[in-house]
C-alpha cells in the first residue's frame, strides 16, 4: 500500500508532507495529532474571534484547509490553519464592510480566502517563493508585536464585561476606560484566573493543555450555573454539522475592494509560512520545498473559501506547538482533522454555553505570545537600527492597521536592503602596527604605501552609489600624502555593474589614466568581468590591468608584498 502510494505521490507531487510513513511513524503521529487536537482547537476558536467570525468557522480552518495542505504542500511540520495576524488583517478592513458574524461578513471573508488562494497560486506558477526573503525577521517581529498588541486591546471589551468596539486600536482602548466603571466583576474574575492560569502552566506545565481545560470547565460551569442569566456574556447558538460547501457570494466591486486585503495576507502567508517551515526543516535536517507549500496553502485558502471558513496561514505558533506534541509528518494533521469532524458532529451545541470572556482570555494569552520581548532586547543589543525599524512598524500596525502595517514592513524592510546598497562600507588598506597592512574606513589622507592606493568598494554598482565611488576616488588622490601612481580597485564585493554605473567608472578610469596613474582591478569574479566587458571598461582598463587575485594586483604594481602578512581584505 505504502508503495502504491508513494508511487502516485511521485507521479503527481502530492503527499510529500507525509511519505514515508512507517507504521512506528504513524502511530506516533496520530497519538500527536490527538494531543494537538486539545491544545489547538480552543485557540482557532479564539483566532475565529479575532477575525470576526462565527466561533464555529475556526474549526472549519482546521478541517478541509488543514487537509488540503497535507495533500499538497510539502513541509512535514508547518501547520495550515487560522492565525491571528492574517485575521486582524482582514477583520480591520471587513469591519466597515459589513457587521461582525453575519452572512454578508462570513461571504467577504470567504472571498478574501479565495482572492488569497489565487494569489498564492499565481505565486507557485512563477515561483515565487523568494518573495519571502524581502520581509526581514526584524520587521517581521515588529510586526507581529504590534498585531499583538492590537489584539490585546480588541479583547479587553470581552475580558472585563463592557459593551461596544471600536475599528481603531486607541480609540478601543479610549472606549473601555471611560466604561471602566460598568465593568464586570465576575466576568473580570474568569478573565484573571484563565489568564494567570495559562501562562503559569505554559511556563511550569508546558504540555498541559489549559486553553482546553479552561474551554470545557467555562462551558460545564456556565451551564450549571447559569452564566448568562448573571450578566457573563455567552456565545449563544453554535451551528453543528459539516461545513456547507458554497461560493462566497459578493459583488464584483466589493471583489476589487478586498484585492488590497488579500494582498497584504499574501504577503503575510508568505513570510511567515517560509520562515516556520525553514526553521523546523533546518531543525531535523530537512530540505524545504517553498514553492510546492505556496501551492499547498494555495489549496488550502481554496478550501477554507469554499467551506465557510476564512484565511489561514504557515502559522509559526501551531507549527512550534505541533512540535512540541510530537508531530514529525502531516499525517498527524489528518488526524486533528478527524479530531475536528467528531466536534463539529457531536459536540458543537455544548459550545453555546461558552463565555466570551473565557475566549477573549485565551486570545488575550496568544497576543502577549507574539510579542517577543527576548527576540526584541537581542536585537536592540546587536542592532539599535534595525530596533527602532522594529519598534516602527509595531507602532504603526497599532496606530494605522494592520493592512497598512504590513504594507509599511515590507517597505521598511526593502528600503533597509537598498540603504546597505546604496551606501556601503568602504575601505582602504593602510600601515598597521608591525608592518601590516590592515583595512581602515576610506578617508582621504590614507594611502597603502608611497605611490599605491588598494581602495575596497563594499556593494554592487549601480546607478544611485556609483557618485559615491567616484568621489571616494578622486579625493583619496588628490589627498593622498604622496603622488599615487597606482590605483588598486578591491573589486571582490562587486558583482554587477549596471549601465549608468559603468558609464560613471569608465569616464574615472579615462580621466586617472590621463594624468598618469594606473588603474588596477583586483579579485574580478566572472561577473563583474562580464560586465566591464559588455559596457566597454576592459578597453579602457586595459587587459592586462584586471586580475582575479589581489596578490596579481600588487605584482603588476611593482609590490610583491608588504613588510608582514596583508589581514582583512586578503
Amino acid at each position: 500500500m505504502q508503495d502504491f502510494l508513494a508511487n502516485i505521490a511521485a507521479r503527481f507531487g502530492v503527499l510529500k508532507g507525509i511519505l514515508p510513513l512507517s507504521r512506528a511513524a504513524a502511530a506516533r503521529d496520530a497519538v500527536a495529532g490527538v494531543q494537538l487536537a486539545s491544545m489547538d482547537i480552543p485557540q482557532v476558536l479564539g483566532y475565529a474571534r479575532i477575525a470576526g467570525m462565527p466561533a464555529v468557522t475556526g474549526l472549519y480552518t482546521v478541517f478541509l484547509p488543514l487537509i488540503a495542505f497535507a495533500f499538497f504542500g510539502a513541509s512535514r511540520h508547518l501547520i495550515v490553519a487560522a492565525d491571528s495576524a492574517t485575521a486582524t488583517i482582514f477583520a480591520s478592513r471587513l469591519s466597515t464592510m459589513a457587521p461582525p458574524s453575519s452572512a454578508e461578513y462570513a461571504a467577504l471573508a470567504g472571498m478574501v480566502a479565495l482572492l488569497t488562494a489565487g494569489l498564492l497560486f499565481i505565486a507557485r506558477i512563477f515561483k515565487l517563493g523568494f518573495l519571502a526573503d524581502f520581509l526581514s525577521r526584524t520587521v517581521l517581529v515588529g510586526f507581529l508585536a504590534g498585531v499583538g498588541v492590537q489584539v490585546g486591546i480588541a479583547m479587553l471589551g470581552d475580558m472585563v464585561g463592557v459593551s461596544g468596539a471600536a475599528s481603531r486600536s486607541t480609540d478601543q482602548l479610549l472606549l473601555v476606560v471611560r466604561q471602566a466603571a460598568h465593568l464586570n466583576l465576575p466576568t473580570l474574575a474568569i478573565s484573571v484566573l484563565v489568564v494567570v492560569a495559562i501562562l503559569a502552566c505554559k511556563r511550569f506545565f508546558p504540555r498541559l493543555p489549559v486553553p482546553l481545560i479552561a474551554v470545557v470547565a467555562g462551558i460545564a460551569a456556565s451551564d450549571i450555573y447559569g452564566f448568562a442569566a448573571r450578566g457573563i456574556s455567552v456565545l449563544g447558538p453554535v451551528a453543528g454539522g459539516l461545513p456547507p460547501l458554497s461560493m462566497p457570494s459578493v459583488t464584483w466591486q466589493q471583489t476589487l475592494d478586498l484585492l488590497p486585503v488579500a494582498a497584504s495576507c499574501f504577503v503575510m502567508i508568505v513570510a511567515q509560512s517560509a520562515a516556520a517551515s525553514r526553521v523546523f526543516a533546518e531543525r531535523y535536517h530537512e530540505s524545504v520545498d517553498t514553492n510546492a507549500d505556496l501551492l499547498g496553502i494555495a489549496a488550502a485558502n481554496a478550501a477554507a473559501a469554499f467551506s465557510g471558513a476564512f484565511v489561514v496561514n504557515g502559522s509559526p505558533t501551531q507549527t512550534a506547538m505541533a512540535d512540541r506534541a510530537g508531530t514529525r509528518s502531516q499525517f498527524a494533521q489528518f488526524v486533528f482533522a478527524l479530531v475536528v469532524v467528531v466536534v463539529l458532529l457531536f459536540f458543537s451545541r455544548y459550545l453555546q454555553y461558552l463565555p466570551h470572556c473565557i475566549l477573549a482570555s485565551i486570545v488575550f494569552t496568544i497576543a502577549i505570545g507574539l510579542i517577543d520581548v527576548k527576540t526584541l532586547f537581542a536585537i536592540r543589543r546587536e542592532s539599535p537600527g534595525e530596533f527602532t525599524l522594529a519598534v516602527v512598524t509595531a507602532a504603526a500596525v497599532v496606530l494605522i492597521g494592520v493592512e497598512h502595517g504590513i504594507l509599511m514592513a515590507v517597505a521598511l524592510s526593502l528600503l533597509r536592503h537598498v540603504r546597505h546598497s546604496y551606501r556601503p562600507h568602504t575601505m582602504i588598506l593602510a600601515p598597521g602596527e608591525d608592518g601590516v597592512w590592515v583595512p581602515v574606513p576610506a578617508a582621504p589622507g590614507i594611502q597603502t604605501a608611497p605611490g599605491l592606493i588598494v581602495y575596497r568598494f563594499g556593494a554592487d554598482l549601480f546607478y544611485a552609489n556609483d557618485h559615491f565611488f567616484v568621489d571616494d576616488t578622486r579625493r583619496l588622490i588628490e589627498r593622498a600624502p604622496s603622488a599615487v601612481r597606482w590605483f588598486v580597485i578591491d573589486a571582490s564585493a562587486i558583482t554587477d555593474l549596471d549601465y549608468s554605473a559603468a558609464r560613471s567608472i569608465g569616464e574615472l578610469c579615462e580621466t586617472i589614466k590621463r594624468s598618469g596613474i594606473e588603474v588596477i582591478f583586483a579579485r574580478v569574479n566572472r561577473y563583474l568581468r562580464s560586465d566591464m566587458d559588455r559596457h566597454g571598461i576592459t578597453p579602457i582598463v586595459e587587459e592586462r590591468c584586471i586580475f582575479s587575485t589581489l596578490h596579481e594586483a600588487l605584482s603588476m604594481a611593482g609590490v610583491e608584498k608588504p613588510d608582514g602578512p596583508v589581514r582583512g581584505m586578503t
